[in-house]
């Protein structure tokens, strides 16, 4: 049985239309949360503001005006997104909202109408703070749209150990178990050596999988 998230009232989740792509503003979080040391080569990929420009340089709202502080910020706040990540894989919907909601709470979205580049009027909804402001919210509201449409199943746990990478499955038949192709084929090729060990697999190749 699929697990869904009571937001709060306070917290009007707008409807997805053709000029809000909230999809992208959930893929913050998981971008965020993925810059820890979480991976194979545990690397923090968050410690300078070279790093910080790479994690926003393709999100134009978000990658100008940014101190110091909203590194620091940034490197605090991943953390959080990362716990809502663990308790949903956990299947523990109310840690998941209990998390979400403080996140909500605290970096309250401030919408406002955008037509820059040319492109056709659409809605932004982190144009207010400073640069982490804008990137919580836009995250954390991202998230929270996400959670409420698919469900807490469908956001996950990297399982090829030792990366801890989070995930959001988008896969038609709920199938996604890895953040990245890059672990799926270390997963196959380990499962592949396993089974060589045990005396099995002879004249095999590793499977191909899907990180989504």
């Amino acid at each position: 049985m699929a697990h869904y998230l009571d937001l709060p009232s306070a917290v009007n989740l707008p409807r997805q239309g053709p000029n809000v792509d909230l999809t992208t503003y959930a893929e913050l979080a998981v971008r965020l949360a993925n810059t820890a040391a979480y991976h194979e080569d545990n690397v923090d990929r968050l410690t300078t503001m070279d790093g910080l420009r790479a994690l926003v340089a393709d999100r134009e709202h978000l990658n100008s005006g940014m101190t110091r502080g909203d590194l620091e910020a940034l490197r605090d706040l991943r953390s959080e997104f990362r716990k809502i990540f663990q308790a949903c894989a956990d299947g523990d919907g109310e840690e998941a909202a209990e998390q979400l909601n403080a996140l909500l709470m605290r970096h309250p979205v401030h919408p406002q109408l955008s037509g820059h580049d040319g492109q056709p009027w659409h809605v932004h909804f982190t144009e207010s703070g400073s640069m982490a402001d804008k990137y919580a919210a836009g995250a954390a509201m991202g998230l929270a749209v996400r959670i409420t449409e698919l469900g807490i199943e469908r956001f996950g746990v990297c399982q090829a150990p030792p990366c801890m990478g989070v995930f959001i499955d988008i896969s038609s038949n709920r199938s996604r178990r890895y953040c990245s192709d890059r672990c799926v084929s270390r997963a196959n090729v380990t499962a592949f050596r396993a089974r060589r060990r045990d005396g099995g697999g002879r004249g095999e190749r590793p499977e191909a999988g899907e990180a989504g």
